[in-house]
């Protein structure tokens, strides 16, 4: 068997005691089987059921005996069929004996793989509540440990989910039976867990083994006579969705040889000659610098980059208070002594044990391979081990550089005036809640622990995936019962404290809120206003009759002054969609906020395209040159914070090519030059195919054209 292979038989206890949870067991295995159909498609799968009425197994019709053990389905490829055997598990009526389940299904490896090297595992799914029967020959534990010994020489590993709700009673047959089960792990061939919610068991079963492999062995330098054997491996990492491949339906029907492949292929074309291919000897790449692209041949940027030596290098040991928990970056590594090396073992031990005694932690230099061009610069904190023929490891997280730090600086809450603080009794119905929705309450186990926890989002793509390939038509099916418990609050929690729920909502006080429309694009707009050379002075007079108006307002009632502010603000959406003589500003501004649909922003720019462009056509002897510049001015910062440069630089563009023959068009082209509206240049917007130089030109051409 090869080595990236796996031979697993699932033992499923569907005795009376595990019905209720037996739809939980087929979700969970049902998953383990689609991801093998994703990632693993030549992985080996059996299945055996024990707390059957029947009995149907070989050992039973070679030996006797190991009754109420049925092999459901026997040991091959995975394919649909083992999936569809997975499906409404029988319920069972007799006493489930786990160990009678192990020795079938060890039986079944066996005969199946032999000596053969390769990755063979069981998996036991129990609530271990019935009493085992006595074996012919000895003790129960001498039964485990002659079993233990035959999976040691055929390198056979076995994972215990043991499944017992909260509340329920603890008897001696269980604890009898959960020392068995821990027997095996102290014999170092299980892996025993315990769950009591249908949640965890479906993230206690790891449904994809991913194969352990090192990202550095070599030497932890202490110093340059103290060294230690290590070796690296990747504690975390975040499991992302399958790749998705690009299919072609060209292919024939009936060719069913056909890979549906799609092959896909660059071409570079030259700007000045579309027509011509520009080979790889003849393309180098540039990087922006200012106004200007420097090109950089990848000879020299090899030359440029930095090529440190592999190594992992002790710097220094610091408190554990001076690295806060938000400075981890990137994935957990785990460091762990060279195996079968006992000096490395005893050192790495002596130095953890020291860094845990002292609260101290270490600062590592890390390079993992050869020609790595960057530097790992991290922190590496103890793991005392509490499991036995486990030796003490390290845990390392990468740390940042001064550039990858973010400081962002707030008030603190104390500093706000009383008005915008809590009350006590504010501050007590929250401190409730809290206490209520405590995943960890005193005396019993974490709720929604990480080793137990599935991705929501993963195990839902996978059962849709799974759905679509039977129905292409199929829509996406409503989220399952268990990851509904991910995603929310326990409803249980929720109806059993709904007091405390109500008695938050009356400790603080709810108002109407009168702004009526959204106001990103509005604030975004009006932080900046517009140009001070674009605004129209203001009339002495006016401005005297605005002194007085506010004079006047000031005896008003304050909601009522409020109220009309944020209608000024943001005006109601039945006046947003047409631009007027009055205020074009302000409308167009309207328009953008109201966002009714997504098209509703190149609307709203194409009608301030209109306006500007009939301002500037009939304006007789450029009386409307200042209108028509603060709309330039207002279109501009537009498309700029929508990101659509194109727009406003074709605009400019088009309309002055249409009317460069006016004499008095021109005029306003010379003013616009004098305020520096510019076109939009790719500083200014990513999207912009136009460079600075490109957006001064423009800015003489329309000058020069003029004299």
């Amino acid at each position: 068997m090869a080595r990236n292979k796996e031979g697993l038989v699932l033992l499923l206890d569907v005795g009376p005691s595990m019905h209720q949870a037996l739809q939980e067991v087929e979700n969970v295995c049902s998953t383990l089987v689609r991801k093998k159909l994703v990632y693993n498609r030549s992985d080996e799968v059996g299945i055996v059921l024990f707390g059957t009425k029947e009995t149907c197994n070989d050992l039973a019709k070679e030996l006797g005996g190991y009754k109420h053990v049925v092999v459901k389905h026997d040991i091959k490829v995975v394919d649909e069929e083992t999936k569809d055997a997975l499906q409404n598990l029988p319920r069972g009526t007799a006493p489930g004996d786990f160990l009678d389940a192990i020795v079938v299904g060890l039986d079944m490896l066996i005969k199946r793989f032999g000596n053969t090297k390769g990755k063979q595992r069981l998996c036991l799914i129990t609530d271990a509540q019935h009493p085992l029967r006595d074996p012919p020959q000895g003790t129960k534990v001498d039964q485990v440990d002659t079993i233990a010994d035959q999976m040691k020489k055929h390198d056979i590993k076995m994972d215990c989910i043991v499944f017992r709700e909260s509340g329920g009673h603890h008897n001696s047959v269980m604890d009898e039976n959960d020392q068995l089960l821990y027997h095996f792990r102290d014999r170092s061939v299980a892996k025993v867990v315990q769950v009591d919610t249908p949640t965890s068991l479906l993230g206690a079963l790891k449904t994809r083994n991913v194969l352990p492999v090192t990202i550095f062995r070599g030497d932890l330098e202490v110093s340059s006579n103290f060294k230690i054997k290590v070796w690296v491996y990747k504690k975390t990492s975040e499991e992302k969705f399958p790749t998705l491949k690009k299919y072609s339906d060209k292919a024939p029907p009936s060719d069913k040889f056909a890979s549906h492949e799609v092959k896909v292929d660059y071409e570079y074309k030259s700007i000045l000659e579309p027509d011509t291919v520009v080979p790889p000897d003849q393309r180098i790449k540039g990087y922006l610098y200012g106004p200007q692209v420097v090109p950089i041949s990848s000879a020299e940027w090899e030359a440029v980059k930095f090529k440190p030596e592999k190594g992992v290098k002790l710097l220094g040991f610091a408190d554990r208070s001076s690295v806060p928990r938000h400075y981890f970056m990137k994935d957990v590594n785990s460091f762990v002594p060279e195996p079968g090396n006992t000096k490395a073992i005893v050192a790495a031990s002596a130095i953890a044990r020291a860094m845990q005694e002292m609260d101290k932690v270490a600062i590592l230099r890390c390079v993992w391979r050869q020609g790595q061009g960057s530097v790992a610069f991290g922190v590496l904190t103890p793991n005392i081990s509490s499991v036995k023929n486990v030796p003490d490891s390290f845990y390392f997280n990468v740390l940042p550089f001064a550039e990858d730090v973010r400081e962002f600086q707030f008030r603190s809450f104390s500093r706000l005036p009383p008005s915008s603080q809590p009350t006590e009794k504010q501050q007590e119905a929250t401190d409730n809640l809290v206490k209520m929705l405590d995943l960890a309450p005193p005396g019993r186990e974490e709720i929604l622990r990480p080793d137990f926890t599935p991705n929501p989002m993963l195990e839902r793509f996978y059962n849709y995936l799974d759905l679509k390939s039977k129905e292409p038509d199929a829509n996406p099916p409503p989220l399952d019962t268990c990851l509904k418990r991910i995603t929310g609050p326990e409803p249980d929690v929720i109806d059993y404290q709904a007091s405390l729920i109500q008695n938050l909502g009356k400790s603080f006080e709810l108002k109407d809120n009168p702004k009526r429309k959204k106001a990103r694009t509005q604030e975004r707009l009006a932080y900046a206003g517009l140009d001070d050379q674009a605004k129209k002075p203001e009339d002495p007079s006016a401005e005297k009759a605005k002194r007085i108006d506010s004079q006047a307002k000031k005896s008003e009632d304050p909601d009522a002054e409020k109220a009309r502010a944020l209608e000024a603000m943001f005006p109601s959406t039945e006046k947003a969609g047409k631009i007027g003589d009055l205020n074009p500003v302000q409308d167009f501004e309207a328009m953008l906020a109201e966002r009714s649909s997504s098209a509703w922003v190149l609307k709203a720019i194409e009608e301030m395209k209109k306006y500007t462009t009939d301002l500037v056509q009939n304006s007789p002897e450029g009386g409307y040159y200042q209108k028509a510049l603060e709309c330039f001015v207002a279109l501009r910062k537009a498309c700029i914070i929508e990101q659509e440069p194109d727009e406003f630089n074709q605009f400019v563009t088009e309309l002055y090519e249409r009317l460069k023959t006016m004499d008095d068009v021109v005029k306003f082209f010379q003013l616009l030059a004098s305020k520096n509206v510019l076109l939009i240049s790719k500083a200014e917007a990513s999207d912009s195919d136009v460079t600075e130089e490109m957006a001064r030109s423009f800015l003489v051409k329309t000058e020069a054209s003029s004299q």
